[in-house]
This record gives structure tokens, sequence and C-alpha cells, in this order.
């Protein structure tokens, strides 16, 4: 039987104001237990909330970023239930009318691009994880291929990484799908994921929307939010990743495939912009910036912008690479010297100082290439009897001779024409 997995996320984020969304507490991370919870918290009686109006802006923010539909009125509601630790015994939600609704994020796959639409949102966080800034609920159902009713829906709370997320939706996949093929069914219920066993277990029933009771905050008058002020907001706005990705593709010419690992993270666009400024090839840059500094980054365990290289001194070493001045084999000497401080990291000192100027005198080159020829004979022969492999093996002795700093092109071409008269 062929079965259709159905997935919803809801994302849970830490918010990034530095207080609370309704209350002046901190939000500081590390804090000890219970010293960040207010009167206003715990609606203790007296108490009113009052709205984070950075929270609002960041709201807006993230709706304008997936193009989503900024409400001017939003209403926040009580969601009620009981839980130990919800001493008032209902939390402020945002349900019928929230900040932003709709809206979509498109991500690039190993299978192509996707785009992953969005039902509504209220806030930005920094998604840090090891925070604890970041957790998803997966909405998990199975259905028959085809059907168009969507089958009963677990709910499986806090996972707090993406292997997590993917471990947990695969066990609770095959756990459906083998309860219905035996025979039973599907119960609508919360459940947690226990990375140690490696599957999920049941916590409580879950309650349908009605469950919640929602009714207007009667403490919370509506948000409106004005065109003045999305309009404010937009102005802004840094350069979106979508935008950076299509200008790289359009303007620069760069393969999607680029310009999309470029743009997954902001400090490796910048070293790659500032890389291309004063005329270097896009593709050139892309290729050092996604090549050897990301792999050095990697090896060091640092974010691009904390890189000893910046782009502006990579965009140097590769403008010297594009006028010969040396080979792109040489040039990975400079970088690994650049990265380790030399000569303050300027390509150009580092190329003096260690002598790695390309040869590119015709007359000097031609006479080792000469030198070469005469003293591998055995070569040369296999190379006339039609050996193409005997060829790469000249050219490795010439570039040895010279130390690597022989320009390759100017090598290959005479390297063809002494050998073509003998």
């Amino acid at each position: 039987m062929s079965w259709e997995v159905v997935i919803g996320l809801e994302t849970h984020t830490q918010l990034s104001t530095r207080s609370k969304i309704f209350s002046g507490a901190s939000t500081t991370f590390g804090a000890p237990p219970n010293t960040q919870a207010s009167a206003i918290d715990i609606a203790l009686p007296g108490v009113l909330p009052v709205l984070n109006k950075g929270a609002v802006e960041r709201a807006i923010r993230f709706g304008l970023a997936v193009g989503g539909t900024i409400n001017k009125r939003s209403v926040f509601a009580r969601k009620n239930y009981f839980y130990p630790d919800l001493p008032k015994g209902y939390q402020i939600s945002q349900y019928e009318i929230p900040v932003v609704r709709g809206g979509s994020i498109t991500i690039t796959t190993k299978d192509g691009v996707k785009t992953v639409r969005l039902t509504r949102a209220h806030g930005i966080c920094d998604g840090n994880m090891q925070e604890g800034s970041f957790r998803c609920d997966a909405n998990v159902s199975v259905r028959k291929a085809g059907e168009a009713k969507l089958g009963t829906r677990c709910e499986i709370k806090n996972v707090n990484s993406f292997r997590f997320l993917q471990h947990a939706i695969e066990f609770e996949v095959r756990r459906q799908i083998q309860l219905i093929e035996d025979g039973g069914a599907v119960e609508q219920e919360t459940r947690l994921y226990d990375p140690d066993r490696d599957e999920t277990r049941s916590m409580r029933t879950k309650e349908d929307a009605q469950d919640y009771r929602y009714f207007p905050d009667p403490d919370l008058p509506p948000l409106v939010i004005d065109n003045a002020w999305i309009e404010r907001i937009r102005a802004e706005m840094p350069e979106l990743p979508e935008a950076k990705r299509q200008r790289f593709v359009i303007d620069d010419r760069l393969p999607p495939d680029d310009a999309a690992s470029l743009t997954a993270h902001p400090a490796l666009a910048q070293v790659y912009e500032a890389a291309v400024q004063g005329g270097v090839d896009a593709k050139l840059a892309a290729n050092w910036v996604l090549g050897d500094f990301s792999a050095a980054i990697n090896r060091a365990d640092i974010d691009a912008s904390a890189a000893p290289v910046t782009g502006t001194q990579l965009g140097i070493m590769l403008r010297r690479v594009q006028d010969e001045t040396i080979s792109g084999k040489i040039a990975k000497e400079v970088f690994e010297a650049m990265w380790a401080g030399e000569s303050g990291g300027d390509a150009d000192a580092i190329i003096v100082a260690r002598g790695l100027r390309q040869i590119s005198d015709v007359g000097a080159i031609g006479k080792i290439v000469d030198d070469v020829i005469a003293a591998n004979a055995s070569i040369v022969a296999e190379y006339k009897a039609g050996k193409e492999k005997a060829f790469n093996s000249l050219i490795g002795k010439v570039m040895a001779a010279t130390k690597g700093k022989a320009n390759p092109a100017q090598v290959n071409t005479i390297l063809r024409q002494k050998l073509s008269r003998l």
C-alpha cells in the first residue's frame, strides 16, 4: 500500500528583544530559574500586560521578508489550558488575526528549489539552538496516496535539533503506517521524542483548537499598524537573501548553486562581495570563497566574519592570479601565508618576500623546456609514440624545475611547439 505523509511544523522562538513581549522582565540567557519572572508574567491581581514595541517591529520585518500580509489590525487572545508551570492558566497568543499572515520561504535542496508556505507568524529570533532559542513541534499524519481527507495527526513536542526533528518524523511515520496496516487507528495526541531510544512516546491526548477556548484578551487592545510604520521598517531593512541571490545570478552571472551557497551565510556573502571589488572575476572569487576560504574557516571552526583574511585581502590576491603575476597553484601558498598572518596578510608583500612571481618570459621558459626535453629522452619517445600521459609528465618536470612558478599556459604551448619539431 502506498502512503502519503503530511507534515506541519510549528516553530517556537525566543524573541531577540532584551525584554519579554508583555513585561519589562529580562530575556537574558542563563539566568537562574525563576529570577526573570515578573508579577506581570504570572498575572498577579492588579497587573496589566504591555506589548513590547520591539517585538511588533520584528514581526513586521519578518512579514516583509517572507512576502506575507501585515495585518493593519490584529488581536491578542487568551489560549486556556493547565500546565504546572503556567500559574495564570492561559497564554496570550494570536490565532484568528495574527500580525503576519501567509508568506513563504524558498530553500535550495538536493532535489531543487522548494517553497515552504507559511500560515502565520509573530516574531523573530536569532535561531541559537544551543541556547534553546529555537524549537519545533512537528505535526505528522499519514493517509493513503490519493486520499483528499487528512489522517489523524500527532504532535511531537519541543524537538531541539534538525537531526532529532528528522529522526522523530521518520519514526512517527513508520509507527503510524504500521499501526494502521495492523488494523489499529491513530489517536490524536501529543508525543515526545526520546533521542536515546530514537522513538516517540505518548505524553497526553491532543486538544483541538476549540478546547483552548480562545477569546480576545480583555487586558490588551487590538494592535493597530499603519502604513507609515510598515514603510519605515521596510526602508531600514538590508538586502534580503533572495534578492542578493538573484543579483549574484543576474548581475554577476554566477551559477544558481554558487549564489545559493554564498547567500546561505551573510558573512560569506560579504567576503565574496568585498573580493570582487576592483574587477576580480566573479566566478574566480566565488570558487575561492566557497573552496579554500570556506575550508579554512571550517578547519578553524570560526565564522567568516572572524577570519584572519578579509574579503578585500582575498580580492587583492585574486587580482594577482587574474593578471598572471602568480599561478592558481602558487595562490594557494600565498593564501596559506596570508591566513597565518605573514606580512600582515598583504598578498603582494608575500609574493615579493617569497619570490613567487610567475615566470612569463618566453625565452626563459623555452630554455627550461629545452633542458627538460634533453634530460628525458625516454619520456619524449613515449610522447612521440602517441602516449599523451607522457606530455603531462614533461609538463610536471618543467613546473618542478621552476618550483611551480612558470606560467602553465605558456609552458603547455612552448612544450608542444618544441616537441612537434622533433
